[in-house]
Order: structure tokens, then C-alpha cells, then sequence
């Protein structure tokens, strides 16, 4: 009943079909989604018996959060219903070329930049499914405007292009998705409450390559030896990216790589530059990967060059995730407030080449913050703590001497700015949950930008 369940539920009455809409959860849990339901058109259960629902359908669409091995889906299929995801259904009705994006991280990153190249290009494009707005919407959008054409008309479409972000769980559902370009982009330990191994994991990932043929592309992070070793079992024409130099392990006829500290791609068939790593906005070398992949996606939609370069100089990142917010008297501020545990935190760490002041701290998450002494210790000009976790922090990090307590993240702030050097990064990637001073971290990555916002000149 939550996006994915209400734009389905909209689809699927838009083209003529009988709905339920049911959920475990009931009307006060749901709040705002029981709303968007029209239910003098559409039938909604919810609460205990909701399961009782299946025995009457032709057909189950679930949303990703519900797995796909429950009790009552199992039953289903053994009395021959048909059980699909949202992702299934709205791309029954797509006429687009579908550009999909999976990866344990980076899919957000990446799917918005591919939107956003494509617009400075001139071409329209949806951009969500599991990020942001469901496919479905897309899909309805499509279906009404073929529906308003005049039949001696010509077939108009509202977009060029879907750039859609998929996830394992979508992937377990589908039967017909056929993405034109598709790319696994990393592959790492997530979700192993639902997937029994590793394996099983890579393998509901793989998925999203099982419709295409050979006019397709697939894109395969060259880095990852999961996502390159599916090599050998794509159909479509495979291209890569990497940051490593080519072992020749695994290799592929064009790619987009990495060549001392410029982009380079051979996708268009001779070598090009794309940019530098200097005139990139984003930082952090994880989010290199998310370029490359997304300019290859770009120059297979024939996007202009220059429009991706203009996009790259200027796109600061999602918000709160390595977001750079200003730069001030040589010092640049960055945004880190969704690094709410040590392995993002590193991962801030490790992708920032010049000195970092680092605030950090607020509610402990059981982490083990150990992790981050080497890290500190290689990186950090100096460590400001705040919130709940501050001495926990300090006593896990050795003897590291170059530590500051602050009392709000305004004193932390203020003392960066005045102390920082022309060339050093004031990076806010806590480590810890908000709670303590914040309502989330959202409200924490906002109020540190409105602290840097009003700094002085």
C-alpha cells in the first residue's frame, strides 16, 4: 500500500481491471497512502485477514518489500495465480527505451545523473522506480497519452527514455522486463535476511540481463569480480567500466575507465576525454564509478558531450549523502548526514584525497568504531566530536591527538571554518544515528547546511 502498491492500484484501474488493494498494515499505520485510493472504484483490505484477498484474484502484483516466498504467495502459485511485481506490470505497458540500474550502492547516483544528462541533451526522460517515483506513474502517464491521440494522429510519447533504478527484490518478480542498456554496478554483503547466500543475491541481481538480446547493452563493473564474472551469461553486448587498469582477466570491446586522473570512453567507438576528476563537483572515488557508468549510459543515448561536462561541473550529489554544499575561502564544506554508520563514514574517508576536518558523533549504533582509526589517522588534519557518542568515539580511535569536543554542531562548524586551510575538506559524516540532537538525519544534514550557508564571506 505504499508507492509502488498505490501507482500499481492506479495503473491497473486506469486499464480496466477489478482491484484489491491489501495490506497487513491498517488505516492508521498507512496514514496518507489509504488517501490516495479512489475506493468507490477500488476495494481495500487491510488488517489481520488481509491474505484472504488472493483467493479471489486472477492475478497478484506485490511491491518489493513483500517477499516473494510469504505463505500466502506460495499458496497462490500453487493454484496457478499469477504472482508478478510492480516493475512487471508497468513495463507491460512501455513503448520507451528503458535504461536499469541495479547495484547494492550507487543506483541513486547514478539514475540521477543519467536523467540529468539526458535533459541538458534535449531529451526527455522519467527517472525513478525504486528511487523516487514508482514506474507505474510512468507507465499510466504513457498509457493516457496514447489514449488521448487522434487515431489518424501521430504515436507520441511523454518520454524518450525511462531511467529506471531497480532492486534485487523488484528483480525476483519480473518475467518480460526488457531494459535496452542494463548494469549491475557493484555487488556487496546487503539484504542476507532475505537471500539464503551470496550467490542467491548476485543471481536475483543477474536478472535484469535475462530479457535482453544482442541489440542491448549490458554494463558490467569491471572492479567487482561478481559483476564481471557474469561475463560469459549475457546475450547483449557486453561494455564495461573501471577505475583498476585492464587485467585482461575478464575483458569487454568498449568501456569507460579511469586513466591516471581523467574519464576516458572508447563507447563510441574511438578514444575520447570526458572530463577530469578536478572538474567533477562530486566527490569521492565511489562516486567516479557512478560517472562512468552513467556517461556510458549517456553516450549510448547519443547525449552531446559538452552537455555532460556542464552537468558534471555543477552536480553537487543527492542530498546528505557526500553532498558538496559551498566553498568558502578555499575550503570546501560536504554533506555527509546519511553516513549513519562506520562503514559509510570510511567510505567518506577513503574517497577524499585532501585533508579532512571531520565531525562526527551523535547516537551509537553498536558500531565499531575502531574501524575508523587508520582511516583517521591517514586522513584527518582534525576530528571534531559531538553528540552522545563523542567519547566512545575518542577512546576508539587510539591516541590520535588532533580531537576537539563541541558542544552543537554550530560550534563544531564555526570552529572548522575558522581553523580550516585553503584546500581542506570540513566533512560532516557522523557515524552515528541523529537522534540525540536531531529529529533524523535529514533534519542534521539541513541544519549543517544552513550553518555553512550563513558563514560569512
Amino acid at each position: 500500500m505504499a508507492r509502488s502498491g498505490v501507482a500499481a492500484a492506479r495503473l491497473l484501474d486506469t486499464v480496466g481491471a477489478q482491484v484489491t488493494v491489501t495490506d497487513r498494515k491498517d488505516t492508521r499505520e498507512l496514514g496518507a497512502a489509504v488517501s490516495q485510493i479512489d475506493q468507490a472504484r477500488i476495494r481495500v483490505r487491510l488488517g489481520a485477514h488481509y491474505e484472504s484477498a488472493l483467493e479471489e484474484a486472477d492475478l497478484i502484483v506485490v511491491s518489493p518489500g513483500v517477499p516473494f516466498r510469504s505463505e500466502g504467495l506460495v499458496r497462490a502459485r500453487a493454484r496457478g495465480i499469477k504472482v508478478i511485481g510492480e516493475l512487471e506490470l508497468a513495463s507491460t505497458f512501455l513503448n520507451v527505451p528503458i535504461l536499469a540500474v541495479t547495484g547494492t550502492n550507487g543506483k541513486s547516483t547514478t539514475v540521477t545523473l543519467i536523467g540529468q544528462f539526458l535533459r541538458a541533451s534535449g531529451k526527455p526522460a522519467f527517472v525513478g522506480g525504486n528511487l523516487g517515483t514508482a514506474i507505474s506513474e510512468a507507465a499510466l502517464n504513457i498509457y493516457q497519452s496514447r489514449q488521448s491521440e487522434s487515431p489518424a494522429g501521430p504515436v507520441s510519447n511523454p518520454y524518450d527514455y525511462l531511467v529506471v533504478e531497480v532492486s534485487s527484490f523488484q528483480l525476483e518478480t519480473i518475467e518480460t522486463f526488457h531494459p535496452w542498456v542494463a548494469s549491475i554496478l557493484n555487488v556487496t554483503l546487503d539484504h542476507m535476511d532475505r537471500y539464503s547466500s551470496v550467490e542467491e543475491y548476485v543471481t536475483a541481481k543477474a536478472r535484469i540481463f535475462e530479457n535482453q538480446v544482442s541489440e542491448d547493452f549490458a554494463l558490467l563493473n569491471m572492479d567487482d569480480d561478481r559483476v564481471a564474472g557474469l561475463r560469459g551469461r549475457i546475450k547483449a553486448h557486453a561494455i564495461g567500466f573501471r577505475r583498476r587498469p585492464d587485467t585482461g582477466a575478464v575483458r569487454v570491446e568498449k568501456e569507460t575507465y579511469l586513466e591516471g586522473d581523467r574519464i576516458m570512453t572508447t563507447v563510441r567507438g574511438t578514444k575520447e576525454e570526458i572530463c577530469r576528476r578536478s572538474d567533477m563537483r562530486l566527490i569521492g572515488l565511489h562516486n567516479v564509478d557512478n560517472v562512468m557508468a552513467a556517461v556510458t549510459y549517456a553516450l549510448l543515448c547519443r547525449c552531446d558531450l559538452d552537455a555532460i561536462r556542464r552537468v558534471l561541473r555543477s552536480f553537487p550529489g543527492l542530498e546528505h549523502a557526500l553532498e558538496v554544499v559551498r566553498e568558502r575561502r578555499g575550503v570546501r564544506f560536504v554533506n555527509d548526514s546519511k553516513g549513519t554508520n562506520v562503514d559509510a563514514t570510511l567510505k567518506a574517508l577513503e574517497g577524499i584525497d585532501q585533508p579532512i576536518w571531520l565531525i562526527a558523533g551523535g547516537r551509537d549504533k553498536g558500531g565499531d568504531f575502531s574501524r575508523l582509526e587508520a582511516a583517521i589517522r591517514q586522513r584527518v588534519a582534525r576530528l571534531i566530536l559531538i553528540g552522545e557518542a563523542a567519547s566512545r568515539i575518542e577512546g576508539a580511535v587510539g591516541n590520535f591527538d588532533r580531537i576537539t569536543h563541541a558542544a552543537t554542531l554550530r560550534e563544531a562548524v564555526e570552529l572548522a571554518a575558522e581553523e580550516a586551510k585553503p584546500g581542506d575538506v570540513v566533512l560532516l559524516s557522523p557515524a552515528c544515528a541523529s537522534f540525540d540532537m536531531f529529529a533524523d538525519y535529514q533534519d542534521r544534514g539541513k541544519q549543517f547546511k544552513s550553518l555553512v550557508q550563513g558563514l560569512a564571506s
